[in-house]
């Protein structure tokens, strides 16, 4: 299964954009490690912006910025929207009055409780009637999204908006369910046949999963499970995604003899293959071609 990416958008600790986060993964910035900066939720009305929490704002951030990299029409696209296990925050502050005596939920809480509210806050800032899924599958979510995502835009040859996204939760539910911080990824998906970014090549394989060279960037891939996208970001960022057709094609010349060379599972330099956790044994292999 083939699709393009076209647009990128990414937040977690210490990444602020695509741009950055590329530069890093390039090792042409250094990386700083700091807490996840959530970005406020200008895109919606006022109403829905107070009732708005972490995930939703993270989701509508990363979301418009690959919408906008791509130059594409965000009420016109399909999406589907990936988290191991929807709001964090929400579901402890649910809990907590349901172990008190009162047992009064908010609607507001409530509201944001499902798992579809931050598909719907995307389609009230962006004004999107298209359809949206959304899909949980514990630390394979993102692998299992780009699979759904990638199979919508094969099979509707139209773009589709991916979002992933993961929050921490506060004690005591992180005993249980560490994250080590809030992350959130959006790929903008094109068919293979649009033209313009790196072309990617989806099949299910055993094979182990791939890390990346930066250490302190791997480890976000372990500690929270939106993030193992960054072995595919890292082979992105080698690809130009995100940058101007001719920088692409000029790193894609740059970089042809040294793809074949690392396009191991444990070697993320440049374009080539990367396995993503999806069900193991079983994993998600993506082969990136510019």
């Amino acid at each position: 299964m083939r699709v393009r990416v076209q647009g990128i958008g990414v937040r977690g600790p210490g990444l602020e954009s695509w741009a950055q986060c590329a530069a890093i993964l390039r090792g042409e910035a250094p990386y700083a490690p700091a807490p996840t900066q959530v970005p406020a939720a200008s895109m919606l009305p006022p109403a829905e912006r107070r009732r708005t929490t972490t995930s939703v704002k993270l989701v509508l951030a990363c979301g418009l910025e690959a919408v906008q990299a791509a130059r594409a029409d965000a009420a016109r696209l399909l999406s589907v929207f990936a988290s191991s296990g929807g709001d964090s925050q929400n579901c402890h502050e649910i809990c907590e009055v349901l172990a008190g005596s009162t047992r009064e939920v908010s609607p507001t809480r409530f509201h944001n409780s499902v798992h579809n509210a931050p598909a719907g806050y995307w389609s009230i800032a962006t004004g999107c009637m298209r359809a949206s899924n959304v899909l949980c599958a514990f630390d394979a979510s993102f692998a299992a999204g780009l699979l759904e995502a990638a199979v919508q835009c094969t099979q509707t040859t139209e773009r589709v908006l991916l979002v992933a996204y993961d929050t921490p939760y506060p004690p005591p539910l992180r005993a249980k369910r560490p994250i080590a911080d809030a992350f959130a990824v959006a790929l903008l998906l094109a068919p293979e046949s649009s033209g313009g970014g790196a072309l990617l090549e989806l099949r299910l394989r055993h094979a182990p999963v791939s890390r990346i060279r930066l250490a302190e960037l791997d480890s976000q891939c372990h500690s929270i499970p939106a993030a193992a996208v960054l072995p595919l970001l890292e082979r992105l960022a080698h690809a130009g995604v995100g940058e101007s057709i001719g920088a692409e094609s000029a790193r894609a010349q740059a970089g042809t003899g040294a793809a074949d060379a690392q396009a191991g599972a444990g070697d993320c330099g440049t374009a080539g293959e990367v396995v993503l956790p999806y069900l193991a044994p079983l994993h998600l292999a993506v082969t990136v071609r510019v």
